[in-house]
Parts: C-alpha cells; sequence; structure tokens
C-alpha cells in the first residue's frame, strides 16, 4: 500500500479531458481500423456488420473499457500494480496484461516501418514502381532497408513517449488525432468522386442479410475487441494519468464514437476505391498488408491524382500507426516504472533498445529467416497470434471476473461516480461485466484458436 500511495502522489496526468480523449482514441484507432475492418465489413453483409459492430461497441466494448480505464484511475497504477493493488492474489492478471504490448510492440513497428517506407516512395513519385505485384514481398524480404525504416519507426515513437505524457503524448495526440480526422474525410470524399465508386458504396453499407451468420457476429466481435486496445494494459495506463474530476463514462463513449467513425470512415475510403478499380471484385478487398502494400498502391496508380493521394493515404496510415504504437511503448515504460520505481528517460530509452533488438526477427522472418516457422507461421505472425488471439482474450476474461466477481461491479461504479459524476449504464455495465462479455470473449478465444489450426475461417 505503501508503493500504491507513493505512485498516486507522483503519477503524472492528462491536463484535459479532450486530451486523454485524444490519446486514448489514438491508441485505439490503429492499422487494424484500416486495414481489416473494411474487409470485415465488405465480407460479412455490409449494413448488416456495421449494426452488430455498433451495438457491440455500445454494450461489450463500452463495459471492458469502462472497467479498465476505472482501474487505472483508482489505483493510478499500470497494470503490473494495479490488480495486486485491489486484490494481491490477482497480481498474475497483471503480469499476463503486461506481456501484451511486450509482445505486440516490436513486430508493429516492423509494419510500421513499412508504412514509412511507402509513404517516402510515393512522395518520390515512385507510385508505379509500387504498384507492380513482386514490389512488396521483395522489400520485405531484404534485409537493411526495412530494419532501418523500423529502426525509424521506432526512433519517432520513444522521442514522444521521452516527453512524457503531458508535453509527448498529450501534445502529439491533440495535433495528429484532428489531422488524422481531416485525411480521413477528405480523401473518403475524393474517393466517392470517381467513376464506379458508388457501387462500392452501396456495397459497404447496405445491408446484406443473406450474408449473415455466426461468422458475421465472431467477427464483428472480434474486431471490436483488437480496435479499442483492451486487454493490452493501454486503457488502465491511460486511465491512471486521467483526473478525477473528468466523467468517466461520456469519456468512454467519446472514444468509442471517435473510432467507430474512423474505421467507417477507412471503408468508405478504401472499398469503394477497390470496388471501382476491380470492377466489383471483392476478392481483392484481403485483410492484411496485402491491402494496403499490394493492392492500394495498384488502385492509387490507376487514379487521377493517383501519387498525391498515396502520399495523403499513407501520412493518414502513419498518423494511425504511430498513435497506437505510442500508446503501447507508454504502457511498456509505465510498468516498468511502477514495477521498479525507474525515472522516465532511462527507462524509455531501455525500451526502446529492446524494441529494436526484438523487433529485428520479426523483419528477418520474411527475408534471411524465412526458414523458422514457429506454430507453422512466419514469425511476426506467431507474435500476433499469440498476443491476439491467445493472451488478450484471456486476460479480458479475467479481468471480467475480477470486476464481476472479485472487487464486484460497484467498485468500479464508485470510481465512475467519483466527484459527483454520473453513470447512466451502471446496470448495463454490471449485467455486461459480469456475464455478457465472457461469453464473447470465450468465443473469441476458441475461433481464433479454431481459425489458427485450419478448422475454421473468419
Amino acid at each position: 500500500m505503501e508503493v500504491f500511495l507513493l505512485m498516486t502522489n507522483k503519477r503524472s496526468n492528462f491536463t484535459s479531458k479532450i486530451g486523454f480523449i485524444l490519446a486514448a482514441a489514438g491508441s485505439a484507432v490503429g492499422l487494424g481500423n484500416i486495414w481489416r475492418f473494411p474487409y470485415l465489413v465488405a465480407q460479412y453483409g455490409g449494413g448488416t456488420f456495421l449494426l452488430c459492430y455498433l451495438i457491440l461497441a455500445v454494450t461489450f466494448g463500452f463495459a471492458l473499457m469502462v472497467a479498465e480505464i476505472a482501474l487505472g484511475r483508482k489505483t493510478r497504477l499500470s497494470a503490473i500494480g494495479a490488480f495486486p493493488a485491489l486484490n494481491k492474489k490477482f497480481g498474475f492478471v497483471g503480469v499476463l496484461a503486461s506481456l501484451v504490448p511486450i509482445l505486440i510492440l516490436p513486430y508493429y513497428s516492423v509494419i510500421g516501418g513499412w508504412v514509412i517506407k511507402y509513404f517516402t516512395v510515393f512522395i518520390s513519385g515512385q507510385a508505379s514502381a509500387a504498384a507492380q505485384d513482386n514490389y512488396f514481398p521483395s522489400f520485405i524480404a531484404k534485409t537493411g532497408e526495412p530494419i532501418f525504416w523500423f529502426a525509424l519507426f521506432v526512433t519517432i515513437t520513444a522521442v514522444v513517449v521521452i516527453l512524457g505524457v503531458e508535453k509527448g503524448i498529450e501534445t502529439v495526440s491533440k495535433f495528429m488525432m484532428p489531422v488524422l480526422v481531416v485525411l480521413t474525410v477528405g480523401i473518403s470524399i475524393y474517393v466517392l468522386t470517381i467513376d464506379g465508386a458508388w457501387e462500392g458504396v452501396k456495397y459497404y453499407i447496405q445491408p446484406h442479410m443473406a450474408d449473415f451468420s455466426l461468422k458475421t457476429l465472431l467477427a464483428a466481435m472480434g474486431q471490436l475487441f483488437y480496435s479499442m486496445s483492451l486487454a493490452m494494459g493501454i486503457m488502465i495506463t491511460y486511465g491512471s494519468y486521467m483526473k478525477k474530476s473528468t466523467n468517466l463514462e461520456h469519456s468512454v463513449r467519446q472514444i468509442e464514437i471517435f473510432d467507430t467513425a474512423i474505421a467507417f470512415f477507412a471503408g468508405l475510403m478504401i472499398v469503394p476505391a477497390v470496388f471501382a478499380f476491380s470492377g466489383g471484385d471483392t476478392s481483392k478487398l484481403n485483410a492484411g498488408p496485402g491491402l494496403m502494400f499490394i493492392t492500394l498502391p495498384k488502385v492509387f496508380d490507376s487514379m487521377p491524382l493517383g501519387t498525391l493521394l498515396g502520399t495523403v493515404f499513407f501520412v493518414l496510415v502513419f498518423l494511425a500507426a504511430v498513435t497506437s504504437s505510442i500508446s503501447l511503448m507508454e504502457t511498456i515504460v509505465s510498468i516498468l516504472m511502477d514495477r521498479f520505481h525507474w525515472s522516465r528517460k532511462p527507462t524509455s530509452i531501455l525500451v526502446f533498445v529492446y524494441l529494436l533488438l526484438m523487433g529485428i526477427p520479426s523483419s528477418l522472418g520474411f527475408g534471411i529467416w524465412d526458414f523458422i516457422k514457429p506454430l507453422g507461421m512466419s514469425i511476426l505472425d506467431a507474435f500476433d497470434f499469440i498476443s491476439n488471439s491467445i493472451l488478450m482474450p484471456i486476460v479480458a476474461l479475467l479481468t471480467c471476473f475480477f470486476v464481476g466477481f472479485v472487487i464486484k461491479p460497484k467498485t468500479i461504479i464508485e470510481e465512475a461516480e467519483s466527484e459527483g459524476a454520473t453513470f447512466k449504464a451502471k446496470k448495463l455495465f454490471t449485467v455486461v461485466i459480469k456475464w455478457i462479455a465472457p461469453i464473447i470473449l470465450v468465443a473469441i478465444l476458441i475461433s481464433s484458436v479454431l481459425s489458427a489450426m485450419g478448422l475454421y475461417v473468419l
């Protein structure tokens, strides 16, 4: 308890409600919003998928995010300290939660490096070269160049984190997130002027009830879970920097709206463009790096002002990627600072070195180390599977049990209602966190494992 009080007194804070919301939204808005959400909407019923996603966002996603932010704000600690501060027997949940960003950030930064590379390609007028089928595979198969771009991405991330919560994360988020919104909406509007784009819009938002199935629901569950930065320790960490005077319920709702809106506009930007380019061939809407680094360069190369549009697009993607990487690194730094009582700068430098060392295998896994296949996957995909498909659902499930049955929902409700704040959805929160969310998380975990085994494909 002595350590808990010490950290409470010394904890940094976001200086404003908007600073917290933009930072948390920046964490939630990442590469998954841009290359996975459009694919899922297009493949699983268009408007039907969107409706499922929205219902889950205001129930399942809301409850989990409230719980995590409240845990952080109540204890003024990151995940590694928040759980044992409230119940020592559940310290292991904090350890598991802490492992998630430690595993994710190195390989995520490798992809961030690819984004910077493609920005330089487009801004230097080499869009036609990037549109060739073999450009991306040959690039990631190289040894030195991908590592260089990866190291640059990590360096940018580290500089922001070293500057701290107020001067670094909050300041950068206040600048980057409005720019990201403007670019996303702007590109979407331009895409709608392209011949054939409106057919893609219709395909994107029109409900296709014939395509609705259990897979649709599971896909919406999974996307929401990963999209909102849940079970990574991020929201607990950011919650620990949140002022008591900030209304928690309102803040979570605004983060949800921000994240969902960006994802929707990303789809409105990508699906019609690909649809128009391919003549309605939905197979071009793949869910992974192929969409961003192979299909979209071809689309931009075929468009009027395509080079300019591609340049702006990769600026947008960079902003989405780096705001998420900042939150992941800040979470790791905060965990180490809480655990070992280190100061920010040396801790950040240590994490920076760790990221450089751990990211290299993920990069080389597509080149000289492509013979290494943990779990039958590339090194990057293996890290992604372990962290996203196994650890995150388990951590979220344990968090639900911890909040629902150990410290009880009233602990979170009291925190949400501190300093006279209202929590209108507290009954919904209680039901979801105790009963509905665990069922959803078990479904996500089972479907992810079966999918990885080739027994079930989303």
